[in-house]
């Protein structure tokens, strides 16, 4: 009886893997129909492999091929099937373009491929952090990286900072209301959660901060095109400096301290720049209460994204806490506690990957 329950478990976990791999490619050829412009050529109808190939400028086998893996998995539909190669002609089906094209949908998944391509560019450096127990630094993850995740968390700070996050917090957002509140966003990153708080509430100041340069600088851009330029300033600087004299009526850091080698520095730093009667919401990882095995579809992606980024990173600088993606609230509440926050409240936001928390001292 144990052998056939063996066998079965095997068998379970080839069919597993073999899914996994038709993932993997499927991951891949979204990556390059958005990276090339495929599925914006096809974004006016159907189109034949030479005229998607022309609109994208790309060659037209290579284009074709990649038209017929996109048929024969779904991903795209075929209008007549028995023409030539040549000939047919394909298209996205209805809501598939709101998926792989409308960057402001946060049913936008294009982003998640660039990100996930991005995070495992780094591959050799992770196996060689994995022997010698050394980190992984930020900058080896590259722009696919950077401008995937920041994609990837913009729908969400476009559709639902303002409209579903922030009035969870009435006080806060009475006083964002006043025009004029001060806002510091930690660990910006791209900056669309700034430029988000700024454009829906007029004349207050944002301040981003970010140590990544490559961030603050696509930060900039976006908030020059956005038209809230003047309102938000993008700094690379650590939000522990000294030099740092402003205070502020609401702190934001979004999926960011489950990264960082010094999550209580941080989080003092945090509470040391809010004004009197200020708050500071922290967004990050909704994992469960305690490990368990196996466990649900959020905590093993959570754990896929810790072992390729978040802890490499967190394990740059020493010594680290190694808190690494999986961070359960009670490890939350111990590094806020410890900052010298009194006040630690899961807010009631729903959201399938993050839990938010208010934190006064």
């Amino acid at each position: 009886m144990a052998e056939a329950a063996d066998i079965q478990r095997r068998d379970a976990l080839v069919e597993r893997l073999f899914e996994a791999v038709l993932g993997f490619n499927d991951l891949h050829a979204v990556y390059i129909g958005d990276r090339l412009g495929l599925y914006a050529a096809l974004a006016d109808g159907a189109q034949t492999p030479d005229e998607v190939a022309s609109t994208a400028g790309c060659d037209e086998r290579y284009v074709r091929e990649w038209l017929e893996h996109q048929a024969v998995g779904g991903i795209l539909d075929v209008e007549d099937a028995g023409a030539g190669a040549a000939g047919r002609r394909y298209r996205l089906p209805a809501g598939h373009e709101e998926v792989l094209l409308d960057r402001d949908s946060v049913n936008y998944m294009a982003a998640f491929a660039r990100m996930m391509v991005g995070m495992a560019h780094p591959l050799p450096e992770v196996l060689a952090a994995f022997r010698s127990g050394d980190g992984v630094p930020y900058a080896e993850y590259p722009a696919d990286f950077v401008e995937g995740q920041g994609d990837m968390n913009r729908a969400q700070f476009v559709n639902l900072l303002a409209t579903e996050w922030l009035p969870a917090l009435p006080d806060v957002e009475e006083r964002l209301r006043s025009r004029s509140a001060r806002v510091a966003d930690v660990a910006c990153g791209t900056g669309w959660s700034s430029i988000s708080i700024a454009k829906a509430y007029p004349g207050i100041q944002v301040d981003g901060f970010d140590l990544d340069p490559e961030s603050v600088m696509l930060a900039r851009s976006a908030a020059a095109a956005e038209g809230v330029g003047e309102r938000v300033d993008f700094q690379v600087r650590d939000a522990a400096d000294p030099e740092l004299a402003d205070r502020y009526d609401l702190v934001t850091v979004f999926e960011a301290i489950h990264d960082l080698a010094k999550p209580v520095e941080a989080l003092t730093a945090i509470r040391e720049l809010l004004a009197e009667g200020g708050v500071a919401l922290v967004a990050d990882e909704k994992v469960a209460d305690q490990f368990t095995a196996p466990g649900d579809d959020v905590e093993r992606v959570m754990y896929g994204w810790s072992i390729l980024h978040c802890l490499p990173v967190g394990r740059v600088e020493r010594p680290s806490a190694e808190t690494g993606t999986a961070m359960r609230e009670s490890t939350f509440r111990r590094y806020a506690g410890e900052a010298g926050f009194g006040d630690v409240q899961v807010v009631p936001i729903e959201h399938d990957f993050w839990r938010f928390y208010r934190l006064q001292a």
